[in-house]
């Protein structure tokens, strides 16, 4: 269960990620879409584990290993975005969230 304080950090860490990642797919990553689902923060507050749902699907292993490469830009950028309202910016760990893909197997043998 987690508490309200690592709800509030969860949702804005969420907020200035999906700035982020909107801002590097029209640089860099142009025809992708990548959007933050969810964000967990560990209870002491030093590790957020964020989900990341990519558009288009085929391309996600791609994206996923260059925003590994870009980890510590991300959270340096991160950082100077909520350095007024965090002490310490927790460690960012990237995951792929495969929610879509599991809904649309479940519609795919639904309609079967």
């Amino acid at each position: 269960m987690e508490t309200t304080r690592q709800n509030k950090i969860g949702r804005l860490i969420q907020k200035e990620l999906g700035n982020i990642f909107l801002e590097m797919t029209r640089n860099e990553q142009r025809g992708s879409l990548i959007s933050v689902s969810v964000v967990r923060v560990s209870p002491d507050l030093s590790v957020a584990k964020a989900y990341l749902s990519v558009f288009p699907s085929e391309k996600r292993d791609e994206i996923m290993a260059y925003i590994e490469t870009k980890k510590w830009e991300i959270r340096h950028t991160l950082a100077t975005i909520v350095r007024h309202q965090l002490r310490i910016i927790p460690e960012l760990e990237f995951f792929p969230d495969d929610s879509l893909d599991y809904l649309e197997n479940i519609d795919k043998l639904l309609k079967k």
